[in-house]
């Protein structure tokens, strides 16, 4: 990897992250109702506080690229050989699908453009595969979103072959082009007294009556259950300016840049996940964020447009600028995603082959094999199950990394860290590790009945490729350079385990968090 970026660089290239607010603020606003914005504040403030722990590990490996879930797996490999790849595995695979996610809905935002919903182009589609025994009504389906969603994601991949400076300009031109002037319209209301405190109420979560109309629920167990699932997704977004330290072998200045990137990145995504959904709520109410295109994400642009009572052509501008705030949020993805497939092929975590780099410094076997997998989930017909799955290996690599912030301060104590969390952050940030896995227990069935058991089966994928890996390819052995960061001066070996029990206690406490959710709300 080559060091050509700085800090502002990076948030610019994390920008793509508030864009992703738009991807399951619909479904969120569906399930909670009036409290869905509670659900975006909470979940973003959690989300920050937990990234001081990110950044103090992140310090730990000046020389790692691939982000967070790198520079945890290091603590883990004392106490476990598959917890560390784990949390490489469960982030990528909770970062990959923004690559399908978000091509399938700028592929639909263009369609839109140009053709009427009953249009042929618009309705066709042939039936690849049912996969109604996962979830209800999940497919796998060939139709026009497919084929252009394909384009746009080559078109990302033609982008970033160039290397992480080329990619920080293009963001920088798509941030100030498009996500700011979205912004900006989102605020049009509230500037203009159409934000209504009418839509705030009843502030409670929503039910069904006998008829399976839509309702207002009641603080039961039940409405608590919708809440706990709106908690559950929204982190899969508003925790996501974590990939912020995905470029450490990339920063001119590891130690300045680092830290500055993330809380950076951090304080831009608290305003973004605390106004859209209160803007959104208080201008259309409970019953219009129910309207299906709100809840795929394929009609925000027409809901932009309503916000600001635009004609046809300001409409369709301003659905070219969502479209290119998703590109933002797609190329950020594959740009953290991708480093984190080369830093497990580098670690001998992953298939070797991801540890090539082309000559700009571009892991391009990484981001053909992200845009192969992506391929495959544009395919199918639910975007919001696919989203559901992957957010529940986010909470594990969630879970393994707060937990890891610990694990390095015992058994690294004297290791340089260019940047130090407060120990009572830290200390939060497990916590709060915890109380994320009791949201996987409790929130991800809300998405659809075989989501929770769709990602663990999804999350031990990672077995036999670390075995083929550390087996067959490696002998048994880790590279040298896997824990090079992490050795004082005259050192060649990581030092003994002195967590002892600690980290194994803390596994069973999480899957205990995990069960608890479980079994209080199912």
């Amino acid at each position: 990897m080559l060091r050509d970026v700085d800090w502002k660089q990076v948030v610019f290239v994390a920008a793509g992250v508030p864009a992703l607010v738009l991807f399951s603020m619909g479904g969120i606003s569906a399930t909670v109702g009036a409290p869905a914005w509670l659900v975006w504040t909470i979940s973003v403030l959690l989300g920050f506080a937990q990234a001081f722990t990110y950044a103090e590990i992140a310090g730990l490996h000046p020389s790692k690229t691939g982000g967070t879930a790198v520079h945890g797996a290091t603590a883990w490999i004392r106490y476990s050989q598959i917890l560390a790849p784990l949390s490489l595995w469960s982030n990528w695979l909770a970062w990959t699908p923004v690559l399908a996610i978000g091509s399938g809905l700028g592929a639909g935002y263009l369609l839109s453009i140009f053709y009427a919903p009953e249009a042929s182009i618009m309705t066709w589609q042939v039936t690849l595969v049912d996969l109604g025994f996962i979830s209800d009504g999940l497919s796998l389906r060939f139709n026009a979103t497919f084929l252009l969603g394909a384009a746009i994601m080559l078109v990302v991949f033609a982008i970033q072959h160039r290397g992480i400076l080329r990619t920080a300009q293009i963001q920088t031109l798509l941030t100030i082009a498009s996500l700011l002037p979205l912004f900006i319209v989102c605020i049009i209301p509230l500037l203009a007294g159409n934000v209504h405190s009418a839509n705030f109420v009843p502030f409670t979560p929503l039910a069904t009556d006998a008829n399976g109309s839509v309702i207002a629920g009641v603080w039961d167990r039940e409405g608590l259950k919708f809440f706990m699932g709106g908690l559950f997704i929204a982190a899969w977004s508003a925790y996501a300016f974590e990939t912020s330290v995905c470029y450490m072998s990339e920063f001119k200045n590891p130690g300045r840049d680092m830290p500055r990137a993330i809380i950076v990145s951090g304080l831009i995504c608290i305003v973004a996940y605390v106004l859209v959904p209160v803007v959104f709520q208080g201008f259309f109410g409970t019953q219009k964020m129910l309207d299906p295109g709100i809840y795929s994400g394929a009609g925000m642009g027409l809901a932009l447009a309503e916000m600001v009572q635009a004609g046809p052509f300001i409409t369709k501008v301003l659905v070219i600028l969502l479209f290119f705030t998703l590109m933002l949020a797609i190329m950020t993805a594959m740009a953290g995603s991708s480093r984190t497939l080369n830093q497990g092929g580098h670690d001998g975590w992953f298939p070797k082959y991801l540890a090539y780099v082309n000559s700009h410094g571009a892991p391009t076997r990484a981001m053909w094999t992200d845009l192969c997998f992506n391929l495959i989930l544009l395919l199918m017909s639910d975007y919001i199950f696919v989203l559901a799955v992957s957010n529940c290996n986010y909470l594990i690599f969630n879970f393994l990394n707060l937990n890891a912030g610990w694990i390095h301060r015992i058994d690294n104590p004297d290791v340089r860290r260019p940047w130090r969390c407060p120990t009572w952050l830290l200390g939060l940030g497990t916590i709060f590790g915890y109380v994320n896995a009791f949201l996987l227990g409790a929130g991800a069935n809300v998405w659809g009945a075989g989501t929770l058991l769709s990602g663990f089966i999804s999350a031990a994928l990672v077995v036999p490729f670390f075995l083929y890996r550390h087996y067959v390819t490696d002998k048994g052995k880790f590279p040298e350079h896997m824990y090079s960061d992490l050795l004082l001066a005259g050192q060649t070996q990581l030092g003994p385990k002195k967590a002892g029990m600690l980290p194994y206690l803390a596994l069973l406490g999480g899957a205990a968090s995990c069960a608890l959710g479980y079994f209080i709300f199912w």
